[in-house]
């Protein structure tokens, strides 16, 4: 998709001058930074929105910036918004999204600051980007980072819950010919599961959660590699125990993707996590109130090396994402 390769964007972070009031700053994995504002430390977190269903673009913009602030610990109280559009938007469209900005900043408590929004006849379709930021704990702060050999690997929600999801919105008659037409309605009312603000700040105040990171683009390939490469650990994982949807595996033979490309399949919203195997009940009674379920698909290792365990089998894990949502949205216009 559009994430540049980790020595790619090494080379842009090494642009940065270094500052001592900011304790987080940009690095690969780490999807919040953290800085000094006085006697106060601010989390901030900035993503991008495009290419999404239109009806559900506000609502996104606010809880992909949000999901990963609250993924720190800290609580997101205020936010940026930018929305640009091709030449000519027609403003009802502008105001169309706007609305449903305010009204998903609104469900989360956030105010929202300052934006802009322009024209510009350099873009095709509409992007939006939000900041969101609000105080944070040092104490309390948790970073990809923090990982500690022998903490268990827990995820929150089904691999590619994401990419089925926008699937059966975007690719609606495609997805009811092959998922069914039940199922992709079922699964067209799923996309508030792209969010996880309220569950990461519930998690976050479990004592022996130490580390989590949204599998955004990349899925659980990128996820699962950066907290590792963050923590300076290695990981060993449970094919048998990744939860992955019926839908999944049909998209994998359809387009016919390997392994790697499934496991690498867009899961924004399913938080990745290292927890103490001694709070392990504690996760799974905070995700029950939350009405999610708590998967378990392996541990962190002090060993460097990056496992995945097939039955009686054992294998490495893939080094490297590739994400096949952007190819097979492609793919299925023209079908």
């Amino acid at each position: 998709m559009g994430k540049l390769a980790a020595k790619d964007l090494q080379k842009l972070l090494d642009c940065i001058k270094p500052d001592k009031k900011v304790l987080v700053p940009p690095q690969i994995g780490y999807d919040t930074g953290v800085h000094r504002l006085g006697d106060l430390c601010v989390a901030v977190a900035a993503d991008p929105c495009t290419g999404v269903p239109e009806e559900w673009f506000g609502w996104l913009l606010i809880n992909y910036a949000a999901s990963d602030l609250a993924l720190s610990g800290a609580k997101p109280q205020f936010c940026t918004i930018t929305l640009l559009g091709p030449r000519p938007t027609q403003p009802q469209r502008f105001q169309k999204i706007m609305a449903q900005t305010c009204k998903a900043a609104e469900e989360l408590n956030i105010a929202i600051v300052r934006g802009h929004t322009g024209m510009y006849g350099s873009l095709n379709d509409l992007l939006g980007v939000c900041t969101v930021y609000g105080p944070v704990d040092p104490k309390r702060l948790i970073t990809s980072g923090d990982a500690k050999a022998g903490d268990l690997i827990f995820c929150t929600k089904p691999l590619g819950l994401e990419t089925i999801t926008n699937y059966s919105l975007l690719r609606s008659g495609f997805s009811a010919k092959f998922f069914g037409e039940k199922k992709q309605a079922e699964l067209a009312g799923l996309v508030r599961m792209q969010g996880c603000v309220k569950e990461a700040l519930a998690l976050a105040q479990v004592r022996g959660v130490h580390a989590m990171h949204d599998a955004t683009e990349g899925g659980f390939v990128a996820a699962l590699n950066e907290i590792s490469d963050a923590s300076n650990v290695g990981f060993r994982v449970q094919w048998n125990q990744i939860p992955i949807p019926p839908e999944v595996f049909i998209l994998q033979k359809l387009f016919g993707l390997n392994d790697t490309q499934m496991l690498s399949m867009s899961s924004t919203g399913t938080i990745i996590g290292a927890v103490s195997p001694k709070s392990k009940a504690d996760v799974t009674s905070e995700l029950g109130k939350q009405g999610l379920t708590a998967y378990f698909i392996g541990e962190f290792t002090e060993n460097k090396q990056k496992i995945l365990v097939r039955g009686d089998t054992k294998e490495a894990f893939p080094q490297a994402a590739n994400d096949p949502y952007t190819s097979m949205m492609a793919i299925s216009r023209s079908l």
